[in-house]
């Protein structure tokens, strides 16, 4: 072989090989930007065990999982809404008022601070409906203000938050609400080792998942946050869906209002106080995009995870609540400029 022929082989080999390195790189890319929130998780969870071998242990991983389902049911609806480029202020105020108003029902015939005194114990059922129409009933008012009225999604949200908050303390004159029944406590106790919060949380995700990837619904959801006017143009009545989408998201709250009053065994009016921003929290750190059109069920799970893991293991490791609060919300930041990055690229 020539000088000549064995120059233009190297040649051919060089870039054959950056050819190479440069197709892994963009595979490995892909793999991060698709499941970059389950390694980040992966490598949140080892550092913490690492730090703190008490983490990992079955009851501590329960616990966890029963933390995260009460906001994670409540950002399973939010994803929902931030795909349709909205917001919801009101989830954890739903929470409380649908919580406490459940729990008035749902005290035992004895309770020394009865909330309706001439009233014997009511049937598990009874509650839980009444949490269920509350949730529905608020969650509609802001759907039917967002698509009826123009009003923004946080304006809307913002005053129905304030509403509920008011509402829950005329209800109960600023009391907590407690000794409930037995039927009403299962709700936050175990089945075997398994939280019943936690059985909650995922049949409720099961469902959000069928809702989101399996029904006209669903699809309506991510088309009115593509491009809105589109929608309309395809025969898509956003009206209608926005006014679902917000009585879907009620809903959730009042199942999480169920889960909170189960575990912890009563309900105080600033019962779920700055939920919400755990809620959105979850579902941005998930993936779900402001920018509308994009989300899913299983990164708002991890996401939520995320926030479960960071916030136990940080107690565990003695770090006060408030630094907390505070490497939650860098989170967030954090989370929404990768998102408006990532869109950026598209555009």
């Amino acid at each position: 072989m020539s000088e000549d022929s064995r120059k233009i082989a190297a040649e051919a080999e060089k870039a054959e090989a950056v050819k190479t390195k440069s197709m892994q790189a963009i595979k490995l890319a892909a793999l991060l930007k698709k499941y970059g929130i389950v390694f980040a998780l992966i490598l949140l969870i080892a550092g913490i065990s690492l730090a703190e071998p008490k983490f990992l242990s079955p009851t501590n991983i329960f616990n966890v999982l029963t933390q995260s389902s009460i906001y994670g049911i409540m950002a399973l609806g939010m994803t929902l809404v931030i795909i349709t480029k909205g917001i919801d202020l009101s989830v954890g105020s739903i929470l409380a008022f649908s919580g406490i108003v459940a729990a008035s029902l749902g005290q035992v015939a004895g309770a020394t601070t009865k909330f309706f005194p001439s009233l014997g114990e009511m049937p598990v059922i009874v509650p839980i409906l009444a949490a269920l129409l509350i949730g529905a009933v608020l969650g509609g008012i802001n759907g039917s203000l967002i698509a009826y009225t123009g009003i923004p999604a946080f304006i809307a949200t913002l005053g129905m938050m304030t509403m509920a908050r008011g509402m829950t303390l005329m209800y109960t004159g600023g009391k907590p609400v407690s000794q409930l029944t037995p039927d009403f406590m299962f709700i936050g106790s175990k089945v075997g080792i398994i939280p019943v919060p936690v059985i909650i949380y995922l049949l409720m995700a099961f469902i959000t998942w069928v809702l989101l990837n399996h029904t006209a619904f669903g699809k309506n959801v991510y088309a009115i946050g593509g491009n809105t006017k589109a929608a309309e143009v395809s025969g898509v009545n956003v009206k209608k869906n926005l006014v679902i989408l917000y009585v879907f998201t009620g809903l959730l709250c009042a199942v999480a209002a169920l889960v909170f009053a189960g575990r912890v065994g009563s309900v105080h009016p600033g019962a779920a106080t700055g939920y919400e921003l755990t809620a959105i929290a979850s579902a941005v750190i998930g993936g779900t995009s402001f920018d509308g059109g994009i989300g899913t069920v299983s990164g708002t799970i991890i996401g939520a995870l995320v926030l479960g893991v960071l916030r136990n293991g940080l107690t565990l490791l003695g770090v006060q609540a408030y630094w907390q609060q505070v490497l939650e919300g860098l989170i967030i930041i954090v989370a929404v400029i990768i998102d408006m990055r990532k869109n950026a690229k598209k555009k």
